[in-house]
């Protein structure tokens, strides 16, 4: 639980989009840089103010936010 204190959502920031704290890089942006191919050297080369644990911290996010979500295929088995 400790990292996802680096974690903050606040309404006056990107209009309330979970965000690094004290920056308005939003969890959204940092997952999809990973999704696309960016290690975390790359990012953090890029974004100098973020250490490691900021970016482990998002993905905590993630999951724990997906943990309590449920899917549902729409695609019905015909068999």
């Amino acid at each position: 639980m400790e990292l996802l204190k680096r974690i903050e959502i606040n309404h006056k920031v990107l209009k309330g989009k979970a965000v690094i704290k004290g920056t308005r890089l939003s969890v959204q942006y940092i997952l999809g840089l990973l999704a696309n191919g960016a290690d975390f050297g790359e990012i953090l080369n890029e974004y100098e103010n973020l250490q490691k644990e900021d970016l482990l911290a998002c993905l905590k996010f993630a999951s724990t936010i997906l943990s309590d979500q449920l899917f549902y295929s729409t695609i019905q088995d015909t068999a």
